[in-house]
């Protein structure tokens, strides 16, 4: 199998989260005509994740899997003599072709493997939450995302949340009479970032990015609302930092926690070189699916950025690791 010219295929299917339609559709037929059970399982209106598995076992004691949506914009695929460009390439359709061809290879070794490609990882992990109700009775989930080849120790959470002021209009030539939202979000914002996060061992530093500021009307109006988006990357359990953001924002701003994705540590095999993962996954969602590990061709550094690109070597590198990993794994 041509992993290159698969992976490019793949990116040129616009899949942008809440589109993945017709990329599920392109994965269902070709693993059909391949010879493997594949069956789509429904998530929402045309969204639907693809699982597979080999002719030779319904239920396969290994799954490699990844997901097949991807952030905008849409990139269209293009290579050089190193690298595959464009949307997707190493987040994650490289992945899912890397570990196509790897499930090819292992059939032709009289190994099976299933395969399990998901919506909604860099959203809401929706897809993820769907399969874990079907699970397929595997010992293994092999995850990938882009590690570099390397297999990750652990894989940070994350904790969504939104800080909303509210304040009273008025014409800004009299400030005394309204009540700035504005002013209120930025104190509680400033508070919130002297706070000090936790660093556990091993995992590094608990992160903040404050992502998204929204509020105003006009630059002669006092604001009456405002709004801030932020994501803590999580070393550990949230309970203690939900209090301290409470305790900080103060009467300042409601808070919100709207998502929270816990940090997990996995399982590694001896030999592999290791990663710390500082970002989220789908692994936390699908916990019916056996014991996870996680690891796969490209780097995350270049991944969401207008140059994604994936480097050819380790696309080939990774059909042999996961080729590699599962006769391990299932021995």
């Amino acid at each position: 199998m041509d992993v290159v010219a698969l992976t490019r295929r793949l990116v040129d299917i616009e899949s942008i989260s809440g589109h993945e339609g017709p990329v599920g559709d392109f994965l269902h037929q070709e693993l059909s005509r391949l010879g493997y059970r594949s069956e789509k399982i429904a998530v929402e209106a045309e969204r639907s994740n693809v699982w597979a598995s080999p002719p030779e076992s319904r239920n396969p004691a290994l799954v490699f899997s990844t997901h097949m949506d991807t952030v905008p914009p849409f990139i269209p695929s293009s290579e050089d003599a190193n690298r595959v460009y464009g949307r997707g390439a190493c987040d994650a359709k490289g992945i899912i072709a890397a570990q196509i061809a790897s499930a090819e290879r292992l059939r032709a070794e009289g190994v099976a493997v299933g395969l399990l490609f998901l919506v909604g990882e860099e959203r809401d992990s929706l897809g993820a939450k769907i399969a874990n109700q079907h699970p397929s009775g595997s010992k293994f989930l092999v995850n990938g995302e882009p590690t570099e080849n390397r297999i990750a120790t652990a894989s940070k959470g994350a904790l969504r949340v939104e800080i909303t002021a509210q304040g009273k209009m008025a014409h800004s030539a009299y400030p005394e009479l309204g009540e700035s939202a504005i002013d209120k979000l930025l104190e509680a914002l400033s508070r919130l970032r002297a706070m000090k996060l936790p660093v556990a061992e091993a995992a590094g530093p608990c992160t903040l990015n404050i992502g998204i500021i929204e509020g105003g009307r006009a630059p002669n109006v006092i604001p009456d609302a405002a709004k801030a988006h932020l994501l803590y990357r999580l070393v550990g359990p949230s309970e203690k930092l939900r209090r301290q953001i409470v305790e900080a924002v103060g009467n300042l701003a409601r808070v919100d926690f709207v998502l929270e994705i816990p940090f997990v540590r996995l399982r590694t095999l001896d030999g592999l070189p290791t990663t710390i993962a500082a970002f989220t996954t789908d692994i936390p969602a699908l916990s019916n699916w056996g014991q996870p590990l996680l690891i796969g061709p490209g780097s995350i550094h270049v991944a969401h950025t207008a140059g994604e690109y994936v480097e050819k070597r380790q696309l080939s590198e990774a059909v042999d690791l996961y080729s590699t990993l599962a006769k391990r794994l299932l021995s």
